[in-house]
């Protein structure tokens, strides 16, 4: 890829119809980028699935580049809002050395945002799609750096450190970094829904309520474990 310009933008901020547009533009880069990659989907397509024509495109963001570019923009903050609120939590928690139940509630308050983006979240396949390239080797890496950047490492980072908290280990103990990737590894058998997740459940799909149960399950299950390892942090105190 070429380094982008800067994207134009409608005067005064946008007008409404304009900012609609941007965004139909958007979604359909993300979906199309998803399926085809960058070099596979052509801005043609792109501006097709999105009902403009082609100027249009150039317009919002000069080029192709400009158009991955915000695409990888927009899931990067749109994923990063959906973690405001537990990460602001986990924070408040942590800052205040908060009593044991808290910090497992700040805890499980991120897992389960996490939970909610696989499950539930409206178009999450595509987004996962576009990001699943990245990551495969496929692309430029501008999605997944940004994600490194703004949002996985200041949530590893709060993660690692109510872990610590909750079982008395370091933060860079190992076993404190094994039981974190597990931990968030429960949620990898979901991630792509289409796949074997669902013929070893016996399900045609998940809906609300079946996302609802595979939720309240690994909530709970986690629940138990950091109970438990926090029973271990208190015996080893009392020895």
């Amino acid at each position: 890829m070429t380094p982008t310009k800067r994207p134009r933008r409608p005067s005064a901020g946008g007008y409404a119809r304009g900012d609609e547009t941007r965004q139909r533009i958007i979604d359909a880069g993300v979906r199309l980028f998803g399926e085809h990659g960058f070099a596979g989907a052509s801005t043609r397509d792109i501006a097709a699935a999105a009902g403009v024509n082609a100027p249009a495109l150039q317009y919002y963001f000069e080029n192709k580049e400009g158009l991955y570019h915000a695409c990888a923009e927009y899931i990067t903050n749109d994923l990063r809002d959906r973690f405001a609120p537990a990460m602001r939590e986990a924070n408040a928690v942590l800052k205040a050395d908060g009593a044991m139940d808290a910090l497992i509630d700040a805890y499980l308050g991120i897992l389960g945002v996490m939970l909610d983006s696989v499950l539930s979240q409206p178009h999450a396949s595509k987004k996962r799609l576009f990001v699943a390239r990245e990551l495969g080797d496929e692309e430029a890496h501008v999605a997944s750096k940004l994600l490194d950047r703004r949002l996985k490492r200041p949530l590893n980072k709060a993660m690692l450190s109510l872990l610590s908290r909750i079982t008395g280990l370091g933060v860079n103990d190992p076993v404190t970094r094994i039981r974190s990737l597990t931990l968030k590894g429960q949620i990898m058998p979901f991630y792509h829904p289409p796949g074997a997740c669902l013929d070893a459940l016996g399900w045609k799909e998940i809906d609300a309520a079946k996302g609802a149960l595979l939720k309240s399950s690994v909530l709970g299950q986690t629940r138990t474990l950091l109970d438990s390892w926090r029973v271990d942090l208190a015996t080893n105190r009392a020895r």
